[in-house]
């Protein structure tokens, strides 16, 4: 689906999405690397567990939103990926921390 270009001077980094480790060019936005990640998507609805994939890569839509290092809800179009990260897809509603 979606490829990272070939720069020959980007650093490549490793994260974990989901339990897996997924290399990465350091500084891309989370939501390119989700895209191409099989099952490509970010989250699944609230209500009807439906899964969304990052649409509009400008942090409007919130269609990107996954669980990073612990925390709920971060917009993945808008992180960039460091070394050592780990994602998680959401699913349903984020739990508040009590």
């Amino acid at each position: 689906m979606f490829v990272r270009p070939f720069k020959s001077d980007a650093r490549t980094v490793s994260i974990v999405i989901d339990g897996e480790t997924v290399e990465a060019s350091d500084g891309e936005m989370l939501a390119a690397v989700l895209l191409r990640t099989p099952p490509f998507y970010a989250r699944k609805t609230p209500v009807s567990e439906s899964p969304r994939a990052p649409y509009c890569l400008m942090g409007v839509c919130f269609d990107c939103l996954a669980t990073v290092d612990g925390l709920a809800s971060v917009q993945t179009c808008l992180t960039p990926v460091r070394d050592g990260m780990t994602v998680e897809r959401q699913s349903g509603r984020r739990e508040l921390s009590k």
